[in-house]
């Protein structure tokens, strides 16, 4: 039981880290935000013609550096609710889902999503965040 604690431990700081290595990859959308940016307020010389499509190529930079920046902020506050959730023992078919999820976050989404996913189909590990445990009753 020690083993599994202290396994889901280092897990939960993993989950940390490979936030932060997910929140400096979420940001660089913010270059292509600042360029669509640009050319919607007409700052980049040739796009204030009104034959220009200088605003369309600005209107799909802005929104699609939007949803990336949103999707990956989105991801980058799950992780780190699910490396909290580990810590506590708690939300087991959350860090279950974000173990499935973290894979697709290659390298080191991948390898922390693998680990995670052995730890917690442990059967201590099921018992220490009460999945499949009987609740008492009369409380």
């Amino acid at each position: 039981m020690n083993h599994d604690r202290e396994h889901l431990r280092l897990l939960s700081i993993f989950h940390y880290v490979v936030a932060g290595f997910a929140a400096m990859f979420a940001c660089l959308p913010l270059v292509h935000l600042a360029i669509g940016l640009a050319f919607l307020s007409g700052k980049i010389e040739g796009t204030q013609g009104p034959d220009d499509g200088g605003r369309l190529v600005g209107g799909v930079l802005v929104a699609l550096a939007s949803v990336f920046l949103l999707l990956g902020w989105t991801l980058v506050a799950l992780l780190v609710l699910a490396g909290r959730s580990l810590a506590r023992h708690r939300r087991y078919t959350f860090c279950l889902v974000m173990a499935a999820i973290s894979c697709a976050f290659m390298p080191f989404g991948t390898v922390l999503g693998v680990f995670t996913l052995i730890v917690l189909l442990r059967p201590g590990v099921k018992e220490l965040f009460g999945v499949g445990v009987a609740p008492l009753e009369g409380l």
